[in-house]
């Protein structure tokens, strides 16, 4: 028992240390894109030793590839007396995570109850939107595996690989009906300690199903598309060769030679509103590749400036912003503004790598127009107006506020404001009532004229406050307490 434990230990001790030194081949990672479910003999049969041997086989098979969507995603489904999924496709999205899952699982022992877990497999594998090829590993001792004759056709039915590993006690009749052809590439059958062998060859039968051979689009405009596909070839060892031309325009095409290591190319100078046909071919000496093919459509031209926003507004200045920029079109931009209805009309010119202004000496509170126009290289022109307005002007505070006691219950009220476009003042204070009842505020409105006045009748401790009025708005204004004198009835 005690030469049993250790094994297991030093089994996990070499997926550890591997773990550590993670060497991924070159030509693996990024190569491919599709989903793996693996279905794990967890039952009774198969014992702790080759459980364990299992999981550090599959944990290798799978270390070099890219996870997540849009590369490979891996499933694990364990097989017992109820089938367990152990981690769905979506769970883990790198090696490391993957790594430590596969080192977290334990064996359910029970019955091998296989037809089970193949339909749960089928839900996993065949009711996703995922346009992507699809694996199922079946990891298996093949001891009494069950009826999974017609799960394993479905699946099959259904676009799903089968692919399966055996150990030497397997029954090889259920499997080869089970597996997908070729059987020579997809169906082993190996003694638990040498299954080592086998992991370059299963990987690159996997590799075959899953690649992702294929040239796409991923951003367009309406003179340029920048295409991208799956490098397959590497720097020195070889190039890509890209042909594209417009479907309108059959003897126009265009020959591109791209370096072996590349992965995208941005096609530019194309035609708006057109659709081109475009032909990617891997060239290589050491083997042979498929040509990639890819058609699209640029969108519709789009003539800058397309959009003019205002922002950052203040009472004297705005900024004006356009796009889109296109800087091989446009020569120069010119900016015009004047105020709604009859204001005088100032003009800005500025680069064609320019995309925004700011509008300085403005009047408050005004409406303007603004029109940017663009001239191009070939002496058209185009424009776009919009409306913008400034902020009111910030109105001026009260500038000075005093109280000078005169007599019991009254005090001179004192201050100093700024003139220009001055309205008025507007000043509140409390009252005291008779027969002891709450103090009431008290409201006047005194001319521009006014430098002071005298208040009457103050409550104990009232706040006077003065604010400014001007033809906008009232201006902030100031407060003062007047406070009752220990020494006296006087107030100050």
């Amino acid at each position: 028992m005690k030469g049993f434990l250790l094994g297991v230990c030093l089994l996990w001790a070499m997926l550890r240390r591997s773990d550590m030194q993670i060497a991924l081949p070159a030509s693996v990672l990024n190569c491919c894109e599709g989903d793996i479910l693996l279905l794990l003999d967890s039952s009774g049969s198969v014992t702790n030793y080759e459980f364990f041997r299992l999981l550090l086989f599959a944990a290798e098979l799978l270390r070099p590839f890219s996870l997540g969507r849009g590369h490979v995603r891996v499933g694990l489904l364990q097989v017992g007396t109820d089938p367990i999924l152990e981690f769905n496709l979506d769970d883990h999205k790198n090696q490391e995570s993957l790594q430590k899952a596969l080192r977290s699982v334990s064996q359910l022992q029970g019955d091998t109850n296989t037809e089970a877990a193949l339909r749960v497999a089928q839900r996993l594998l065949t009711k996703t939107d995922e346009n992507v090829p699809k694996i199922l590993l079946w990891l298996t001792d093949g001891v009494k595996p069950g009826d999974v004759d017609e799960p394993m056709s479905e699946l099959k039915a259904q676009g799903v690989s089968v692919l399966a590993i055996s150990t030497v006690h397997g029954n090889y009749q259920v499997l080869q009906r089970a597996v997908t052809p070729p059987l020579q590439s997809h169906l082993y059958s190996v003694d638990i300690d040498n299954i080592d062998i086998i992991t370059e060859e299963l990987r690159e039968a996997i590799i075959k199903i899953i690649r992702a051979e294929r040239l796409r689009v991923v951003h367009l405009t309406s003179h340029s598309a920048v295409l991208q596909w799956r490098p397959v070839l590497s720097a020195g060892g070889g190039y890509y060769e890209l042909r594209y031309n417009s479907v309108r325009k059959a003897d126009g095409e265009t020959r591109r030679v791209l370096p072996g290591d590349s992965s995208s190319v941005e096609v530019t100078d194309l035609q708006p509103d057109t659709t081109y046909t475009a032909a990617l071919r891997p060239e290589s000496n050491q083997k042979l590749f498929n040509t990639l093919h890819v058609n699209f459509t640029t969108l519709p031209d789009v003539l800058s400036p397309a959009v003019v926003s205002v922002s950052d507004s203040g009472p004297r200045q705005i900024r004006v912003g356009w796009g889109p920029l296109q800087l091989a079109r446009v020569q120069r931009y010119t900016v015009e503004y004047g105020a709604i209805p009859s204001g005088e009309v100032h003009t800005v010119t500025l680069p064609s790598r320019q995309n925004s202004t700011v509008l300085t000496g403005l009047e408050p509170g005004t409406q303007y127009l603004v029109t940017v126009s663009a001239l191009y290289v070939n002496g058209k022109e185009r424009a776009m107006t919009v409306k913008a307005c400034t902020q009111e002007a910030s109105l001026p505070a009260l500038a000075d506020l005093q109280l000078s006691p005169v007599e019991r219950q009254e005090i001179q009220v004192a201050w100093q404001a700024h003139q220009e476009g001055l309205k008025g003042y507007w000043l509140s204070w409390k009252t005291e009532n008779s027969h002891g009842t709450k103090p009431s505020t008290s409201h006047v409105y005194l001319p521009p004229s006014s430098r002071s006045t005298r208040l009457t009748h103050l409550a104990p401790n009232s706040q006077v406050c003065v604010s400014p009025v001007y033809g906008s708005g009232r201006g902030d204004g100031l407060c003062c307490t007047a406070e009752r004198r220990t020494d006296s009835s006087h107030w100050g």
